[in-house]
């Protein structure tokens, strides 16, 4: 029996208009076995909502450079649950100030990586956090 390949979205939100590290590590994510899909640049958060519900995610990973994560993360999250995808897992890539990675967290975001992120460890993450939700 096949196991299910993870199913991840990554997506730009915001006007952000650089996506060279979202392309990256949607790459490093597909040479792992995952499926990704990418939403191009500058997405709301309603149609990050729309397309995990569409695309039947399993991870969305968020690339933020604008400094907006404080209101696009939240705002992704609340479209997510209010779309009734409780059950997705939330990364959050970018330039994310220190302070602020405990708020992320614990809006439900399950990590935050910063410039020159190693790709395995993403990779690794999304796989544990996979494990443990097949428990």
């Amino acid at each position: 029996m096949t196991e299910k390949r993870i199913r991840v979205l990554i997506a730009k939100p915001g006007l952000d208009g650089h996506d060279r590290g979202a392309k990256v590590i949607a790459r490093a994510l597909m040479d792992a076995g995952m499926e990704v899909i990418y939403t191009g640049l500058r997405q709301t958060p309603e149609m990050i909502a729309e397309a995990a519900l569409q695309e039947d995610v399993d991870v969305v990973g968020l690339s933020i450079l604008s400094g907006a994560h404080n209101a696009l993360v939240p705002a992704i999250i609340e479209k997510l649950h209010s779309s009734g995808l409780t059950n997705i897992k939330v990364f959050v890539g970018g330039i994310i100030p220190e302070p602020d990675i405990a708020g992320l967290l614990d809006l439900g975001v399950k990590a935050v990586y910063g410039p020159g992120t190693d790709t395995q460890t993403i990779i690794a993450d999304i796989q544990h956090a996979m494990q443990r939700s097949s428990r």
